[in-house]
């Protein structure tokens, strides 16, 4: 892939397409941290004298232009973090193709509300990237955490111009090559989050790879009800049973370390305000659901993971939001934030969760950026986004 320096902006208006997909409440941005990850592409652009139009996503609306989805909160939010102007268009009109603009930066609204962008038709997608490529004379890629979508302003728009990655999507893609091709042992990955079936693929190609395996979240009970215990009211992929079995298997053959938790945070009900009980994991009430790993898993993952030289999480260990279930994901990741070795933070809601308890980001080897995407990386697919930079 070219990168910045490979390239000459000066007098040049670029399409530079972002990851400013950030969690909202109402109009507050509740993490920022994707916004502050795009800074250094777009500022290395402007100090090369380049005009920019952003485009960027921001979760998945269905019918066209909705308020809850618009980026106007992002704008004015990069606005400061740049000290620049960020001029938003509302349609594809109300963009400039004039270099001469007053402002350095424009930013199309949310570029789903655009149903071509995310058309299964190539031709619906390819029309809408040509009407996108108007709008520069360059293409820098640089949302990681959309590198895994074949969407227009992904895949066919950075075909239609000369093209380079930015500094974001180049950095991801240097730290994930260090978890997959030759990563400095031992090697662990620590996985949580909602649904086993989010995560079958990448256990079932790093299970290979790894020396240490740690699951947690509501996809822990799948693994859980394959040992052949009762897990309550707790969330559940019975189709994939036997998959699991299937996987603990495999552990055991290649000597792979699984951590499974041995006590489990139950409550009768999801919500904030739900009495909390620890029990152990065979003991799990019918009328209770697992909610967290518990205080002796946590520590038990937490020493497990001190020796390690390479460690990739994603996924939170509970539901962190409520404070009565936020102790497993707060033990692993001050963990995490106190080993030698190189600790992977990858995933939107691991992000969070670390920044909402208090950890700084510098606490850590590497906040990715793109869960799905650094998921489907590490599993061994090809990533639409990084092969049209290839191109």
């Amino acid at each position: 892939m070219r990168t910045l320096t490979d390239v000459d902006f000066l007098g040049k208006s670029v399409i530079l397409r972002c990851d400013l997909n950030v969690p909202l409440d109402g109009n507050l941005i509740t993490d920022d941290g994707r916004i502050k990850a795009s800074i250094p592409t777009i500022q290395y652009l402007l100090d090369a004298g380049a005009k920019i139009t952003i485009l960027a996503h921001l979760g998945r609306p269905k019918n066209g232009y909705e308020e809850i989805y618009s980026l106007a909160p992002v704008a004015n939010r990069l606005s400061e973090l740049l000290n620049e102007p960020v001029e938003l268009a509302k349609d594809l009109r109300d963009l400039s193709t004039s270099s001469s603009k007053v402002h350095r930066i424009q930013m199309l609204e949310n570029i789903r509300f655009f149903s071509q962008e995310t058309s299964k038709d190539e031709h619906e997608r390819l029309i809408f990237a040509k009407q996108l490529a108007e709008f520069g004379e360059l293409y820098v890629g640089d949302g990681f955490g959309a590198v895994h979508r074949k969407h227009a302003s992904v895949y066919e728009l950075p075909k239609l111009l000369p093209n380079a990655a930015g500094i974001l999507i180049s950095a991801e893609v240097e730290v994930l090559k260090k978890l997959t091709v030759n990563p400095v042992r031992p090697y662990a990955v620590v996985l949580g989050g909602a649904k086993v079936s989010d995560k079958i693929g990448v256990i079932s190609n790093l299970i290979e790879k790894v020396d240490l395996l740690a699951i947690g979240g509501g996809m822990v009970f799948t693994f859980i009800r394959a040992l052949g215990h009762e897990i309550g009211k707790s969330m559940v992929d019975l189709d994939l049973i036997e998959n699991v079995k299937v996987l603990i298997k495999r552990a055991e053959e290649l000597n792979v370390k699984l951590l499974l938790p041995i006590d489990v945070v139950v409550a009768p009900m999801f919500s904030k305000d739900a009495p909390a009980t620890v029990v152990a994991v065979n003991k799990i009430p019918a009328d209770q659901m697992g909610l967290d790993i518990g205080p002796e898993s946590a520590n038990a993952y937490a020493l497990a993971l001190q020796d390690c030289e390479t460690v990739f999480w994603n996924g939170p260990m509970g539901v962190f939001e409520f404070p009565a279930f936020a102790n497993g994901t707060k033990t692993v990741a001050q963990a995490l934030s106190e080993i030698s070795g190189f600790c992977v933070v990858g995933g939107g809601d691991s992000a969070a969760a670390i920044r909402t308890m208090g950890f700084s980001d510098q606490q850590f080897g590497y906040i990715s950026t793109g869960g799905g995407a650094s998921l489907e990386y590490l599993e061994g697919k090809p990533l639409p986004g990084l092969i049209a930079l290839e191109s």
